[in-house]
């Protein structure tokens, strides 16, 4: 995969994944984490993500997450050019919580 075209998913899909134990890499500003995110999203703000690609897992899949699925695209891409399977979820946050998923706004552990 070049890194221009990334897998999406909706919310349910991701709800489905998360419930499973996947890991959720929220590229949000920290303001924006701390009002609700999906639990135990991990937090990267996708400007820090060049810096901090290390952090995130090259084992399995990655579902990138932000406020409605633009940086989530743009996060995702990036980790795509390093080789890690990454997926954006359309909707983003905004989705989950319509949806009606649970929202932590536990921010504890967050750099």
């Amino acid at each position: 995969m070049s890194g221009a075209d990334v897998p999406e998913c909706g919310v349910a899909d991701l709800h489905a994944a998360w419930s499973d134990g996947a890991y959720v890499l929220d590229v949000r500003e920290p303001s924006e984490y701390a009002e609700g995110h999906v639990p135990s999203a991990v937090l990267i703000p996708l400007g820090e993500l060049p810096s901090r690609v290390g952090e995130v897992p090259r084992d399995r899949p990655v579902y990138v997450i932000c406020r409605s699925g633009r940086r989530s695209l743009t996060g995702a891409r990036a980790l795509a050019v390093v080789g890690i399977a990454a997926t954006s979820v359309r909707g983003g946050t905004m989705a989950w919580m319509q949806a009606g998923y649970p929202v932590s706004t536990e921010v504890a552990g967050r750099r």
